[in-house]
């Protein structure tokens, strides 16, 4: 069996060298484990027979074998992790106090050579000390928390390359690290208050007299909180709700109350953080504490690209809007196909008017199907889970958007004389699994973790967040 070098050589940090501060190197324990163990193996996919040594799912693994199998996985996703630093510094240009380098102490932080398993419930990383005994430990490889979170089991999985991708992409250490430099986190409220032109001009007449209107009274009151030290940007009191609506209502806008005009603000909340997500290679800015508006940072200046950076930069563009408007739009198709179908069932046909209702509970409260069952005069869980069945919803607008972004390609494509009219079979087949790869990377695999969740979830995630605002913009 053919086995790739990536088993056992990983990439690590490499502090002795300024100019290139990673190296790859070769782990000797996994080389021995993986000739060793898997030239007696039957089974023809290297990865799978080290993931089932790894997580014990053969009873009769011993402890070492499934540390140095791990071992193996841990060389295979340094790759992807460095991948994704790499492209993560990318997104603020070539001049900035930081680099790449500065990303890779969060997520290339193993030794190669540290043997680590986890416990039966893959919450804990323990080392085998000299004498082969797990103990826990205070330090965390990053390697090992991307294969503690890979569902290997599930028929609807990313590969391995792009979940440790994605992963490190979330790092919440890297996240905070950049947080300094502009990439953050923002409440609602300072999102409307840091809104720019560019952003109000795409919402809605009605949506943009909201944002004109928050501006002119909270903008104008956060310069004098500025002014008296204060750094987050504030819940808006009740005065200030009261005279947004008496702005309002000068404007022709009419909101009967602070209560749906707080609910009203969040929904445009939602949009300006999905422009975030999605424009997220424009320049970043930063705000006048004189004046409360926003300036474009003067330490991220573009950077000089020739003519094969442009076009690569412009496809990449192409495909992300691509990809928000074929979520948009099947999103809000396959809600009115689930409605048109209970409407048209004999037996759940009562319930269709509780689809979007139902949806809201799940998705905006975080209620699961056995506590929403009750509230919507359902007998139970399981009738909950037949009528609403987000995780159905979610499979069907993944496949919907998966087709439409793949016509979208196709079409680009061909004006541009890069395939065959018509395209041939196989170049149809590995381009699919090329943008399922890239949408699960970007929107459904988050999506499909978080209904996973359970108790307790947090529905925050791109696909979330449209379908909540579709939800309540559907008639």
């Amino acid at each position: 069996m053919s086995v790739s070098p990536r088993y056992w050589k990983i990439w690590l940090i490499n502090p002795a060298s300024e100019r290139v501060s990673y190296k790859q190197v070769l782990a000797p324990l996994a080389k021995e484990f993986i000739q060793k163990q898997l030239s007696e193996s039957q089974n023809n996919d290297p990865q799978s027979s080290l993931i089932s040594y790894f997580y014990a799912k053969q009873t009769a693994v011993d402890i070492r074998s499934r540390a140095e199998a791990g071992l193996c996985l841990r060389c295979y996703v340094s790759e992807p992790i460095l991948k994704a630093c790499r492209k993560l510094d990318t997104l603020f240009g070539v001049q900035k106090d930081f680099s790449y380098q500065d990303l890779l102490t969060f997520a290339l932080n193993d030794d190669g050579e540290t043997l680590v398993i986890l416990d039966s419930d893959r919450k804990t990383q323990l080392i085998l000390d000299d004498k082969g005994k797990a103990k826990t430990t205070a330090y965390q490889f990053f390697t090992v928390k991307v294969l503690q979170t890979f569902n290997a089991d599930s028929q609807s999985r990313m590969s391995l390359d792009n979940w440790a991708y994605l992963q490190t992409k979330q790092n919440p250490e890297i996240k905070n690290f950049l947080s300094e430099f502009g990439f953050k986190h923002l409440s609602d409220w300072a999102l409307l208050n840091r809104a720019r032109p560019k952003q109000i001009e795409g919402l809605a007449e009605r949506d943009r007299h909201l944002v004109e209107v928050y501006h002119a009274v909270y903008r104008r009151d956060r310069v004098q909180h500025r002014q008296l030290g204060a750094k987050r940007c504030p819940d808006p009191d009740a005065l200030q709700l009261q005279e947004m609506l008496t702005c309002l209502q000068a404007r022709n806008v009419t909101i009967k109350t602070t209560t749906e005009l707080l609910k009203e603000l969040k929904q445009v909340a939602v949009q300006l953080r999905q422009y975030d997500i999605w424009s997220n290679r424009e320049p970043l800015e930063i705000s006048d504490p004189d004046t409360g508006n926003y300036t474009t940072r003067t330490d991220l200046p573009y950077e000089s690209r020739d003519e094969l950076d442009v076009e690569q930069q412009e496809f990449l563009d192409f495909l992300h809007e691509q990809l928000r408007i074929a979520l948009t739009q099947t999103i809000e198709q396959e809600i009115r196909s689930c409605i048109s179908k209970l409407e048209k069932s004999k037996k759940y046909a009562p319930f269709a008017k509780q689809f979007i209702p139902g949806l809201q509970l799940y998705y905006n409260q975080g209620l699961s199907l056995k506590d929403i069952a009750p509230r919507l005069g359902m007998t139970s869980w399981d009738q909950a889970r037949r009528i609403l069945n987000p995780g159905e919803l979610l499979n069907k607008v993944r496949v919907s958007c998966v087709q439409q972004l793949l016509a979208s390609i196709l079409k680009k494509a061909q004006e541009k004389g890069l395939t065959e009219i018509p395209p041939k079979s196989d170049y149809l087949q590995s381009l699919a699994e090329q943008i399922e790869a890239f949408a699960d990377a970007e929107i459904f695999q988050e999506a499909g973790e978080e209904i996973r969740a359970g108790k307790n979830r947090k529905m925050e995630s791109l696909y979330a967040q449209q379908l909540c605002l579709t939800l309540n913009n559907i008639t």
